[in-house]
C-alpha cells in the first residue's frame, strides 16, 4: 500500500469512531445500528481495492472519527483523555499482534471463516458479535495486555455489551492495521501532528454538514 498522510488520517479517523462508539456502548449502550454496523464492518473487509472501500467507500462516514481525531490532535482544551489511553493501547496490541506469527495467523483463519458467515447473518447480528467477541479475545486478549474498560457497571456486566466493547477493540485494531500499512508511525504524532490535523480538518469541510 502507498503510503499517504491521507490514508493514515483516514485510518486515524476510524480508529477514533471505533472507540467513540465503544464508550457510547459502555455508557447507555445507545448506538444507532448504522454506525455498529460500519465499524463492524472494517474488520471483515480485508483486500478494499481502495482503502475508503473499508468504511463504505464515503468519508461522511467517518464524520464523527474525523472530528474525533481534530479534537484530540488539537491545542484546544476539549481532548478525551479516556479515549487517549484506548489508542495507545490498542496501538500497542496491534504492534503485539504483529510481532506473534501464531496469533497473526490464527486471526486470518478465524476472519476467513467469518466472511463465510456473512453471507448468511448480518455482522450486527448477535452470535456474529459474540463471534468477533471471541475472535478478539482468543487472538488479542491472549498477547497478554488487557484493556481496562471504563463505563456504567450495571452495562459492563451484560454480556452483549462485553461482546460489542471487544468487537469493537477489533474494528479499532483493524484500522490501525490500515494506519500501520499506509506509513503511520507514533512517531508522527509528534512529528506530523500538524499534517494530521490539517488533513483532517480538510476533510471535515468537505462533508456536507449533518441537519436535524
Amino acid at each position: 500500500m502507498q503510503h499517504s498522510i491521507q490514508t493514515q488520517t483516514l485510518a486515524l479517523a476510524g480508529m477514533c469512531q471505533a472507540l467513540k462508539l465503544l464508550q457510547q456502548v459502555t455508557r447507555t449502550n445507545d448506538v444507532a445500528l448504522t454506525d455498529l454496523q460500519l465499524c463492524l464492518a472494517s474488520i471483515a473487509n480485508l483486500s478494499p481495492a481502495e482503502p475508503l472501500d473499508i468504511y463504505g467507500k464515503d468519508v461522511a462516514n467517518l464524520r464523527a472519527g474525523y472530528q474525533c481525531l481534530v479534537e484530540q490532535l488539537g491545542d484546544n482544551q476539549r481532548k478525551d483523555v479516556e479515549l487517549t489511553r484506548y489508542v495507545v493501547s490498542v496501538i500497542a496490541l496491534e504492534r503485539k499482534l504483529t510481532k506473534n506469527r501464531d496469533n497473526l495467523d490464527n486471526l486470518g483463519k478465524r476472519l476467513s471463516r467469518l466472511e463465510q458467515q456473512l453471507q448468511h447473518f448480518a455482522i450486527t447480528d448477535e452470535n456474529i458479535i459474540a463471534n468477533l467477541a471471541d475472535i478478539y479475545v482468543e487472538c488479542i486478549s491472549s498477547l497478554g495486555t488487557r484493556i481496562q474498560v471504563a463505563g456504567q457497571p450495571e452495562l459492563l456486566k451484560q454480556q452483549l455489551v462485553q461482546h460489542k466493547v471487544r468487537a469493537l477493540l477489533l474494528a479499532a485494531i483493524r484500522a490501525v492495521v490500515l494506519w500501520r500499512q499506509s506509513g503511520g508511525s507514533r512517531l508522527h504524532f509528534i512529528f506530523k501532528r500538524k499534517a494530521l490535523l490539517n488533513e483532517a480538518k480538510s476533510v471535515l469541510h468537505t462533508i456536507a454538514p449533518t441537519h436535524s
